[in-house]
């Protein structure tokens, strides 16, 4: 498959040589792989796009964890999604996965996930050109692997767009999901009682969620014409119904588990404001281009996972913590047992202007 004379002018200059001109001619079925969390994979369809923009014939799949699939219903530039189940049998859908893969006879498989059982799939894909990151346990197949770097103030999206540079240049793009017609009309009747904050008090990581206690200050606080959604999963319900208890505000409302990832996304595109905590609701809120007002406590901004829509808010405590961070994804309690990183955040600098 062709591709443009200023690409391929690029390739010689940053490889020395005309090594890839037979691959980018050639490049008809690409993998690309992210098994980790539902903010990783969102991270990574800047590299979607930019391949499809790239190689428009080439049929792309994508390798990602059972549980986020939902994100890529109905992309328009994936031909298949292949799903990793890691919970149940882990082992035997593995070796199922790899021989599937094998049997694909890909041209390109591209690796964001930083694991072993990840790279095993890349190692055993037969694949023509295999790229990933150097942490990577089985790296030593890869035919080129970047350096991936934590702390640096690099984004994650830049650290993932550097795997395919050599084949699509260096461009760094707003990671991009699809919300369908059947999406917006779920949401419709959310939208339709005029403008509303969306917010998701939740995540995984204890020491990455701003406190229960602050959320209910930032609820009293939201003006009155605007109508409040909290978003999350089906086991943050139970947390979400705790806060809009305490609030105390009719017009708030728990859509927890209620909506698909796609919808939340939808639903998020139109509000006149997201709060969300550093997770994964910020990068869906960055993949629609709404409006984010993100609150990092334990983890910093320079870990690379920001969000990066247009209007974007980064809020953290003024408070210098000699404990900060204290990881790279958090930690179900306090370390020190003290929580500033979190309790040090006002509820007046979160709620900024809408």
């Amino acid at each position: 498959m062709p591709v443009s004379k200023a690409i391929h002018e690029q390739l010689v200059y940053l490889t020395g040589s005309k090594c890839y001109s037979y691959l980018c001619s050639a490049l008809q079925k690409i993998l690309i792989i992210q098994t980790a969390f539902t903010g990783d994979v969102v991270l990574a369809t800047p590299l979607l796009e930019k391949l499809h923009d790239t190689y428009p014939e080439a049929a792309i799949d994508f390798l990602l964890r059972k549980g986020n699939e939902g994100l890529l219903t109905g992309h328009p530039f994936l031909r298949h999604t292949l799903i990793f189940d890691k919970k149940s049998g882990k082992l035997r859908n593995l070796f199922a996965l790899s021989r599937r893969i094998r049997k694909e006879r890909y041209d390109l498989v591209i690796n964001l996930h930083r694991f072993g059982s990840s790279g095993f799939l890349v190692w055993r894909s037969g694949a023509k050109e295999k790229v990933g990151f150097d942490k990577n346990p089985f790296s030593f197949c890869y035919h080129r692997k970047i350096r991936h770097e934590i702390g640096t103030g690099k984004h994650e999206i830049r650290r993932n767009m550097e795997l395919i540079a050599h084949l699509a240049g260096p461009e760094t793009l707003r990671p991009k999901l699809y919300p369908g017609a059947d999406d917006e009309k779920k949401v419709s009747f959310h939208k339709s009682h005029g403008p509303y904050v969306c917010m998701a008090p939740t995540s995984v990581w204890f020491t990455k969620q701003w406190p229960a206690e602050k959320w209910v200050e930032l609820i009293r606080m939201i003006p009155a014409k605007y109508r409040v959604y909290l978003i999350g999963a089906p086991a943050d319900v139970e947390a979400c119904d705790k806060i809009i208890k305490t609030a105390g505000r009719k017009d708030s409302f728990n859509l927890c588990g209620q909506l698909t990832l796609l919808q939340s996304a939808a639903l998020m595109k139109d509000a006149a404001m997201n709060y969300v905590n550093d997770s994964a609701p910020a990068h869906m809120a960055s993949a629609v281009n709404a409006p984010v007002t993100e609150i990092f406590c334990s983890t910093i901004p320079a870990y690379g996972f920001g969000a990066v829509s247009e209007h974007t808010r980064i809020i953290e405590t003024k408070e210098k913590l000699a404990c900060r961070p204290c990881g790279l994804h958090g930690h179900k309690e306090c370390p020190e047992n003290h929580f500033k990183c979190a309790l040090g955040i006002p509820a007046d600098d979160v709620m900024g202007n809408i």
